[in-house]
């Protein structure tokens, strides 16, 4: 499973940032789960009420998350695309990766990567964070962002002087 060796420490308190959830509405039964861990995430950071938008498909999660990326510190991207019989898999997952990197370089503003690529249902419902799941990518994707966001943190305090050099 790819979760293996996935990093143990905790997610940093920091209740006044500004946490945007994108999670798009294909299989239902595994983006609940995948938002309900990172819903879970953000309660761990201090984060009471993150703003939660949802997207048609995963294909639409990089245009909805500029638009949050704007007014928020950090966005979360939750979304599933299980792999058919046709070349539609690679092109949304492209699609879909691109463009989220793009929304984090052109902001500035981490984007938690919880965009599930899998062969099969099964292999979605595994990482999804349910009950008998063996992983949760949601947590996953909301807690990299939140401590990306707190290490960009740092480092504009850094910058503005306030801190001291490696």
């Amino acid at each position: 499973m790819s979760g293996h060796g996935s990093p143990t420490t905790p997610i940093p308190h920091q209740p006044g940032t500004r946490l945007a959830i994108v999670a798009a509405s294909w299989h239902e039964q595994v983006m609940d789960g995948l938002l309900a861990g990172a819903l879970r995430a953000s309660a761990e950071a201090g984060i009471d009420e993150p703003t939660v938008v949802r997207a048609p498909g995963s294909f639409e999660l990089p245009v909805i998350a500029d638009a949050l990326a704007r007014d928020h510190d950090a966005v979360v991207a939750l979304g599933v695309v299980i792999r058919g019989g046709t070349p539609h898999f690679e092109y949304v997952c492209a699609a879909a990766t691109d463009g989220l990197n793009r929304v984090a370089l052109d902001h500035g503003v981490p984007v938690g990567f919880g965009l599930l690529t899998c062969d099969d249902e099964k292999q979605a419902l595994d990482r999804a964070g349910l009950p008998g799941s063996v992983e949760d990518k949601g947590h996953e994707a909301a807690a990299a962002a939140l401590t990306t966001a707190d290490v960009l943190a740092g480092l504009a305090v850094r910058r503005a002087g306030g801190g001291t050099g490696a």
